[in-house]
């Protein structure tokens, strides 16, 4: 039985509720047994429901830590959540990847392109494998697309420095190729319309709104008009993936694309102060 820690800011959200049951369920097609053993959570207290980390522990049947560093040492792999807090991640990262053990940290990957940068250098000081990525690469209805030069994607969520993040991993996905410039300009209260212009002629339209589901348009690459709502069961593909990579120390997809994904991030975050400006990168 490969044993699997946690870390995370507060233990009682959203994936850390959900990745247990996904893990256990996509061990049943390998021939390695896996399970979240460990954990540890920087706060004791959710600020979502109130849950402590023992109580968390005690309801998945979890061993909880006392410290990072416990976990570390006694689990084989290990899953930086804290997906609400990019922010903390690098000090995690710090002491996470010095134990070269294979990891996997959440999304959104950095708070800003120099952080995301710095976690990858020191991975590369330690030796130690590890990956980033917004669920929504796995999403099966991006097979549709590809070759396509314009996407218009759209997406949700409760607020778009944080979920952002989705729509701008599957267009890296998709145009594999470096932006150059982006724009921002807002649409009411919290409804967002971000453009990017690609090396290449390549361009996207990311259009973000609380309550728009997920969901892309384009011309594929023999001119047809393709629309397809993503509704395939991308986070349980990204389990299966994370659980692979454990077992291979490989990453199924070119990591330049997580820095380039973190870099397009950063400026349309900051592109929030400039509404309707071009911004180079």
């Amino acid at each position: 039985m490969k044993t699997i820690g946690f870390i995370d800011y507060y233990i009682s959200e959203w994936h850390a509720n959900n990745y247990p049951k996904w893990i256990a369920e996509a061990t049943a097609a390998l021939d390695e047994e896996f399970v979240v053993k460990y954990a540890w959570a920087e706060e004791n207290v959710s600020p979502l429901d109130g849950v402590t980390t023992a109580e968390w522990c005690e309801k998945m049947g979890v061993t909880m830590c006392s410290t990072i560093e416990e976990v570390c040492e006694r689990a084989d792999y290990l899953l930086v959540l804290a997906p609400s807090n990019p922010e903390k991640h690098l000090a995690y990262a710090e002491t996470v990847l010095k134990y070269g053990k294979n990891t996997y940290i959440d999304k959104t990957f950095a708070p800003d392109f120099a952080t995301a940068q710095r976690i990858f250098d020191i991975a590369a000081e330690h030796g130690t494998k590890f990956f980033s990525t917004s669920a929504l690469r796995y999403a099966t209805e991006l097979e549709f697309f590809e070759g396509a030069r314009s996407l218009l994607v759209q997406g949700c969520g409760s607020n778009l420095d944080e979920y952002i993040i989705h729509q701008i991993e599957m267009t890296v996905k998709l145009l594999r190729d470096k932006a150059t410039h982006v724009r921002v300009e807002r649409q009411g209260e919290n409804q967002y319309i971000s453009s990017i212009k690609f090396e290449g002629g390549a361009g996207a339209t990311l259009t973000f709104a609380p309550v728009m589901p997920y969901a892309i348009c384009a011309e594929n690459a023999e001119g047809k008009a393709v629309h397809k709502a993503i509704v395939s069961p991308y986070f349980k593909s990204l389990i299966a993936d994370i659980l692979r990579f454990y077992l291979t120390g490989e990453v199924s997809f070119d990591t330049a694309e997580t820095l380039e994904v973190m870099r397009i991030r950063e400026a349309i975050v900051n592109g929030k102060n400039t509404p309707g400006e071009w911004k180079a990168l």
